[in-house]
């Protein structure tokens, strides 16, 4: 196990800073999941702590060893930490021992250790009944498991996990994501994993790092970073919020935490965290922060109702506050019992978060 810790680290490609002055450090035996839209520098991130790309400015270190800064570059192969792929490069003539064991036989580990490990390796993903068969006999996610089994039978101190679910339907994903979780529990690796799912981040991290065109906007628990996002562009990412503009009307007195706003001309009631700031206020507003009721309830939006999307356990409705027809706000409802595309509606604000001054 170990801990990594970047300072400063910025990769340039042409015109595109691709890693802007980034500094995280990562505890050991913590997961941190690097989560962003294509494009943030989320990937390259991982790269650089592989050693497949070299930083143009500030350090790396592995514990309290640089292993990348302005006079030193370790490469891949002397870092020792252990790397999943995407597109799990399998041996496709080999057995699934043979894949898991390759790189301990090329380290000309001994082979009574090598067996033991490789053993180790499949059982504790689940898949030592299926040493002797190809990558071809197997499913999507048996590849995965045995993709992750050859990093872990190598005994990293850190694991970098490139997208590791992103090949996977629904169903694999959900049942490999708990399958991440125990092996983190058990073995206390420190583990680096890049995903832009949101919920994938969610569940299997301890902390969520956010980028956004090269820089990291916040680096936090799941929790905190969904229920106090720090800028307007993780309130937008995380969870699908909506941010809207609010007048602020004061801190209120005997809750803190929490301030009155007014919002299109109805007062709310929102989270704040206490600190003034010179921009603008506005309110992020969540599909589970908003109720919908009859039409003219008082303390209620007065809005209508866009397009209704049914899910099954919830249906996801659309719906234009009448004072701003050009935003669109959604509200998760109960079940199938929507109201009917084109109803009037009242929006109540259940929960909101506030970003900017709010008084």
């Amino acid at each position: 196990m170990a801990s990594l810790t970047l300072e400063g680290v910025t990769k340039i490609f042409g015109a595109v800073r691709a890693v802007d002055t980034v500094s995280l450090d990562i505890s050991t035996g913590e997961f941190v999941a690097l989560l962003g839209p294509s494009g943030c520098g989320k990937t390259t991130l991982l790269r650089l702590l592989a050693g497949f790309e070299r930083a143009d400015a500030g350090t790396v270190r592995l514990n309290r060893t640089v292993i990348d800064g302005p006079d030193v570059h370790v490469p891949p192969e002397r870092r020792g930490l252990g790397m999943v792929f995407q597109s799990y490069a399998l041996w496709p003539h080999m057995t699934v021992a043979d894949n898991v064991g390759y790189a301990l036989r090329v380290q000309r580990l001994g082979k009574a250790e090598r067996r033991r490990r490789v053993e180790a390796a499949l059982a504790g993903v689940g898949l030592e009944t299926l040493a002797g068969r190809r990558p071809a006999d197997l499913s999507g996610g048996q590849r995965q498991r045995v993709a992750l089994a050859r990093c872990l039978a190598m005994e990293p101190p850190v694991v970098l996990l490139d997208e590791p679910l992103a090949n996977l339907d629904v169903h694999l994903r959900e049942s490999m994501q708990t399958e991440f979780r125990r092996l983190h529990r058990e073995t206390g690796t420190t583990m680096v994993s890049v995903t832009h799912d949101q919920a994938e981040a969610m569940a299997l991290a301890d902390r969520v790092a956010v980028m956004h065109e090269g820089r990291v906007h916040q680096v936090d628990t799941p929790q905190r970073l969904f229920e106090r996002p720090a800028d307007t562009m993780v309130a937008a990412f995380v969870g699908k919020g909506t941010l809207v503009p609010v007048s602020p009307i004061g801190p209120m007195e005997a809750a803190e935490g929490q301030c009155r706003a007014e919002l299109w001309g109805v007062e709310i009631t929102a989270r704040w965290d206490g600190q003034a700031r010179p921009e603008p206020a506005r309110a992020c507003l969540r599909p589970d922060g908003l109720a919908l009721e009859p039409a003219d309830t008082p303390g209620t939006v007065p809005s209508r109702v866009r397009a209704a999307l049914y899910q099954g356990a919830a249906t996801l409705v659309t719906v234009a506050p009448d004072a701003a027809p050009d935003v669109t706000l959604t509200a998760r409802v109960a079940g199938a019992d929507a109201p009917a595309e084109g109803a009037r509606v009242g929006v109540r604000v259940v929960d909101a978060w506030i970003l900017g001054c709010p008084g």
